[in-house]
């Protein structure tokens, strides 16, 4: 069994998980059944591939549908932010500074797999 723990894309997938199911607590009951649920799902996706991906002999195609979900995350973030579902624009900042630094990651990954 591979350790993904100590893997700074683990890290930071595991920070915005646990920011998503802090934040949308605070979500109103329309926004908090439709989109928290989909915010709260795609992060714990994002974590399953990140873990699948370091424990298989073939990343690349956990690593491609890694990036394919963390695309779908940014877009239902910035419907939240533009519905105002998030309870202020520092909730919103930090998921998306996360986010992209994981995307970031998950490219550098990408390269090392094909080189």
């Amino acid at each position: 069994m591979a350790h993904y723990q100590n893997l700074p894309i683990f890290k930071a997938a595991y920070d915005v998980a646990l920011h998503f199911e802090k934040v949308v607590a605070g979500f109103s009951r329309y926004h908090k059944y439709t989109l928290g649920t989909e915010l709260r799902n795609l992060s714990r996706e994002v974590l399953k591939l990140v873990v699948q991906a370091n424990s298989a002999k073939n990343r690349r195609d956990y690593l491609l549908q890694l990036r394919e979900t963390l695309e779908v995350l940014k877009v239902v973030m910035r419907l939240c932010k533009d519905v105002k579902a998030f309870k202020n624009f520092k909730a919103f900042e930090y998921a998306s500074t996360t986010v992209v630094g994981i995307a970031r990651q998950n490219e550098g990954w990408l390269k090392s797999c094909r080189a």
